[in-house]
């Protein structure tokens, strides 16, 4: 037996459907899930997934490609349902013969699910609710992202201890079920293995590994949060479709206030439709991640972390973070037999 064989045997199902050594999935965080991060964790044995984010069609082509550069290990691509471009950009996917994409955002338009597995490729979708996951399902999609509210980023409102014992008794069993949102251990991987998922999805854990091209002043920002610096977004405007975004609380956290006192300002003026509205909105995120992540702007810019923060301490290899991650697994499930 492997020094990880109860591991290994839980999370086969999610290998075999990812075609990777372990089932950890990385989160897909915009300018961070990018070549560099993502081929790292598939040559580790996890499943690097590119976020694509507001990319154009030539810009995702390009990332594809530079990450087949860097391995010859299964990653997967992370497409925003609202994105305008969705269907070119699932035609980039299907001429670099990606083997999963992941949409996320919203619920997935018509002949979307379609179009990707039309190709050959498999589909992982997000459910916020039981019956809208039964419905993704049945409507093609071939496996489950559930994400609970302890994420960065986007969020939802239910927490993923909650969504884990609502989905996994009623999923588990005839589909694969991946969770996300607040894990930082081995331990709390073994819990959700042993009710039923098939593997996990980490961000946060691996934002600052030393593969990761976020600024140090980022990272050093996640060294020194603890989980209750990382808080969600409020919604100023009950009109205003928000998504509301996790991350470490600055100076940028209320700008996004003001930002959106701004577009429902333009909504009651006519200047702009709901659609624009949204639009606006998601720019400012994208922005201000950017500025975060790529130009060390830890003021205003967008620090987006899940409350696992607390347990990202220092820079670490990718390789050494799987290895711990699966070792306190592997250790949890055996002390458990053994009771």
């Amino acid at each position: 037996m492997t020094a990880s064989s109860k591991t290994a045997a839980m999370m086969a199902r999610g290998c075999a459907f990812l075609g990777s050594e372990h089932a950890i999935l990385c989160g897909a965080m915009s300018w961070v899930s990018e070549r560099n991060l993502v081929s790292a964790i598939s040559n580790a044995g996890g499943f690097g997934v590119i976020a694509c984010g507001a990319m154009t069609p030539a810009l995702l082509d390009t990332e594809i490609a530079a990450t087949k550069g860097l391995t010859a290990k299964p990653f997967g691509v992370n497409l925003i349902t609202m994105h305008p471009q969705l269907f070119d950009l699932i035609a980039v996917c299907e001429k670099h013969a990606v083997g999963h994409v992941v949409l996320a955002g919203g619920i997935p338009p018509k002949g979307s699910v379609e179009a990707i597995k039309a190709f050959g490729a498999k589909v992982i979708v997000f459910a916020p609710t039981l019956a809208l996951a039964k419905k993704l399902l049945r409507s093609g999609a071939d496996a489950l992202v559930i994400e609970g509210s302890e994420a960065g980023g986007h969020i939802g409102p239910v927490s993923t201890s909650v969504l884990a014992q609502e989905f996994l008794p009623a999923l588990a069993a005839d589909h694969l079920v991946f969770v996300a949102g607040g894990i930082g251990r081995g331990e709390m991987i073994a819990s959700y293995l042993e009710m039923g998922a098939a593997g996990v999805q980490l961000g946060t854990r691996f934002a600052c590994a030393s593969e990761s091209i976020a600024h140090p002043d980022f990272k050093k920002a996640f060294f020194r949060a603890n989980a209750r610096d990382a808080v969600a977004s409020v919604q100023v405007d009950p009109r205003l479709p928000v998504i509301p975004v996790r991350a470490l609380r600055n100076k940028g956290t209320e700008e996004f206030t003001a930002k959106q006192v701004e577009v429902a300002r333009l909504l009651d003026a006519g200047t702009v439709d709901m659609g624009e509205a949204q639009l606006q909105i998601e720019h400012f995120w994208a922005g201000a991640l950017r500025r975060a992540v790529i130009d060390g702007d830890v003021e205003s810019g967008s620090i987006m972390a899940g409350q696992s923060v607390g347990m990202v301490t220092r820079e670490e290899p990718v390789a050494d973070i799987i290895a711990a991650l699966l070792g306190e697994c592997e250790q949890a499930l055996t002390s458990r037999a053994a009771a």
